[in-house]
C-alpha cells in the first residue's frame, strides 16, 4: 500500500514538474559566454557613431544569474547612434543566442523581457528587435531606479522604429516571426554605465 501511494506521488510530482515546465519562460541569452568581444569572430555586435560612443565587457561583480552580466559604458551624443546586439545575421559571426529562433514556437510567447541594472541616471534606453522582414520595432524604458529590475516588453507594446529602417525592411508594419536579433540602445543625450542579464521570452 505504501509503494503505490509513494508510486502515486511521484507520478502527481512528476506531471505538476511537466506543467510547471511547458509554462516557464524560454531564456533566450543570459550572457554566460567565455569572453565578450566584437569583430569579425566577436559575441556581441556593437557599434556608436555621429559623436556617440559604447564598449562592451562582462561583469562578474554586478550580475543577476550565473556568473557575470553584459556590461555597457556609453556616452549617447545628440544625432548620434548605439547598438548592443544579439542574435541571427550580424555582423559578429558568434553573437547568436543561446536558442535558434527558428527553434520556438512563438506564437507561444507574448513578449520578451530582461533584467537591467539601474543606477537612476534617468536615461532613456531602448530595446529593439529585428523582425523576419528585417523591420526594426522598438521598446523604450526609462533608468529610473536603482539595482536589478525585471522589464517586461510585450509584442504589442512595441512601436515601428520612424527614425531609421534597414533598406532590407519590408515595412509591412507587422511584426513577422521569428524575431532574429534584439538589440539595446541608450539614447540621446545621455552617458553612464549599465548592466543586462537574463533575457527570456515571456509564457503566455
Amino acid at each position: 500500500m505504501r509503494k503505490t501511494f509513494l508510486l502515486a506521488t511521484a507520478i502527481l510530482f512528476g506531471c505538476l514538474g511537466i506543467s510547471f515546465a511547458a509554462d516557464a519562460d524560454l531564456l533566450v541569452d543570459d550572457f554566460e559566454i567565455i569572453e565578450i568581444s566584437t569583430g569579425p569572430q566577436g559575441t556581441v555586435d556593437f557599434g556608436a557613431g555621429n559623436g556617440s560612443a559604447v564598449s562592451v565587457s562582462a561583469a562578474t561583480d554586478i550580475k543577476n544569474t550565473g556568473k557575470q552580466s553584459l556590461k555597457v559604458d556609453f556616452e549617447a551624443g545628440n544625432g548620434g547612434y548605439i547598438y548592443v546586439a544579439k542574435g541571427k545575421g550580424l555582423d559578429a559571426a558568434n553573437a547568436h543566442w543561446s536558442i535558434n529562433p527558428e527553434d520556438i514556437q512563438w506564437v507561444e510567447y507574448q513578449g520578451f523581457s530582461f533584467y537591467m541594472y539601474g543606477t537612476n541616471s534617468r536615461a532613456r534606453i531602448a530595446f529593439d528587435i529585428k523582425d523576419n522582414g528585417n523591420e526594426l520595432w522598438r521598446f523604450v524604458v526609462a533608468d529610473d531606479f536603482k539595482g536589478w529590475k525585471k522589464i517586461v516588453c510585450n509584442f504589442d507594446k512595441f512601436m515601428v522604429r520612424d527614425d531609421w529602417q534597414p533598406g532590407s525592411a519590408d515595412k509591412n508594419a507587422k511584426i513577422d516571426f521569428p524575431i532574429k536579433i534584439f538589440q539595446f540602445e541608450p539614447l540621446a543625450e545621455s552617458k553612464g554605465t549599465l548592466y543586462f542579464d537574463t533575457v527570456e521570452l515571456v509564457k503566455k
